[in-house]
């Protein structure tokens, strides 16, 4: 299930980010830390939408913010300043974005 999903990624987020901490690279684990717990949280309040429109917008938030911490994740991961991302985090985030773009596409479809 998509939220249980999103949230073992963001436990996995915060361990990351608190490695860049320990790096003292504090913006980008702020960065890094907002965007990746965002996903889930967004996908939480979906499920609470007040409409389908809701519902797809929610979806949608989470899709950026899926995006985003992808660019910050590879941007960690080409930089030499900065702790490598394990690769089971682009593999988790690359099946939420693809799960994620389901939801959205067959919402719209019904």
């Amino acid at each position: 299930m998509i939220v249980d999903l999103t949230f073992g990624f963001a436990l996995n987020i915060i361990a990351y980010s608190e490695e860049i901490k320990l790096a003292k690279k504090f913006e980008m684990a702020s960065q890094i830390f907002r965007s990746g717990t965002s996903i889930g949280a967004n996908i939480r309040e979906a499920q609470n939408a007040e409409s389908k429109a809701d519902f797809i917008h929610k979806f949608k938030i989470s899709a950026k913010e899926a995006d985003e911490v992808h660019y910050w994740l590879t941007l960690c991961k080409a930089s030499e300043f900065y702790p490598n991302p394990d690769d089971r985090l682009f593999s988790d985030l690359n099946s939420i974005i693809l799960i994620i773009t389901k939801i959205i596409s067959s919402s719209k479809a019904k």
